[in-house]
């Protein structure tokens, strides 16, 4: 097999090699999405979420499986733990006993964009003050006005996204096979307008104003300042990605595992 790493764990990158594995690591074999190997079977990003989404632009579309490795806390959007193998991951990876998802990105385009700006986002777009200001924010759904929020900020989430940012707002959870986006307000000056939930052929058109003279435009971990008045047209991305399931991982245990979902004490056993 043959694997590329985004990660400086070199203790997993030898135990890999010893099982025999061809392992093409970032930063010395390559660099960036023009460079990538084109003939890995997969590409394992060793650290937490935030490491799991930076790497993902280095696809640069490829139809290539990619697993997380947990070196953080949380790792929701992570497979497994580098410091435990007792589910037999590492086999499992290299003998090739796992599950693969489609997952979808989001995409936003704005004139204000540098060309060097990957433009989708696996787990959410945003727009957020960055002052003391809020925010008016004006959303056309495929062309039709909706009405303006007052707010904090706006969130876009993908399915893969909506464990993240969306759920600290009062978003749902949204399974990540599921063809829909969610819209969700942050912080909404007018309580009427709450999260709601787009089928993910919608072409969102949003744009916002502020006194602050600007905001802040995000795309998971990479963030850009727009000034008001900016237009941002937000749509599902042509392709998507591959998340790779291994060791028996599944949403429904991480969602228990990890963030506790239905913990009462009328569960526990004697």
């Amino acid at each position: 097999m043959k694997l590329a790493i985004y990660g400086n764990d070199t203790h997993l990158v030898d135990t890999f090699r010893a099982k025999g594995a061809q392992v093409s690591l970032f930063g010395s074999d390559f660099v960036s999405s023009d460079d990538f190997p084109a003939d890995a079977d997969a590409l394992l990003c060793l650290g937490g979420d935030g490491t799991f989404l930076r790497a993902l632009p280095l696809l640069g579309g490829r139809d290539i499986p990619v697993a997380g490795i947990n070196f953080g806390r949380l790792g929701f959007l992570t497979t497994a733990r580098f410091d435990s193998n007792r589910d037999g991951w590492i086999d499992d990876l290299l003998e090739g006993r796992f599950t693969v998802e489609d997952r979808s990105l989001l995409k936003a385009s704005c004139g204000f964009f540098p060309g060097s700006m990957y433009p989708y986002a696996a787990n959410e777009f945003s727009v957020q003050r960055k002052g003391t200001g809020v925010l008016e924010i004006y959303v056309r759904l495929d062309g039709r006005e909706m009405p303006p929020y007052w707010a904090d900020g706006i969130v876009v989430c993908a399915p893969t996204g909506s464990t993240a940012y969306n759920l600290s707002i009062g978003g749902p959870v949204v399974f990540p096979g599921a063809n829909v986006f969610v819209l969700a307000p942050i912080a909404p000056h007018n309580l009427n307008m709450r999260p709601v939930v787009l089928p993910d052929s919608s072409v969102l058109d949003i744009t916002f104003s502020t006194r602050d003279g600007s905001a802040l435009v995000t795309l998971d971990n990479r963030s850009i300042e727009v000034p008001s008045g900016t237009s941002i047209r937000v749509s599902k991305g042509e392709y998507g990605f591959k998340y790779m399931n291994l060791g028996g991982h599944n949403f429904i245990a991480a969602l228990r595992s990890k963030l506790l979902w239905g913990e009462d004490c009328r569960n526990r056993k004697n």
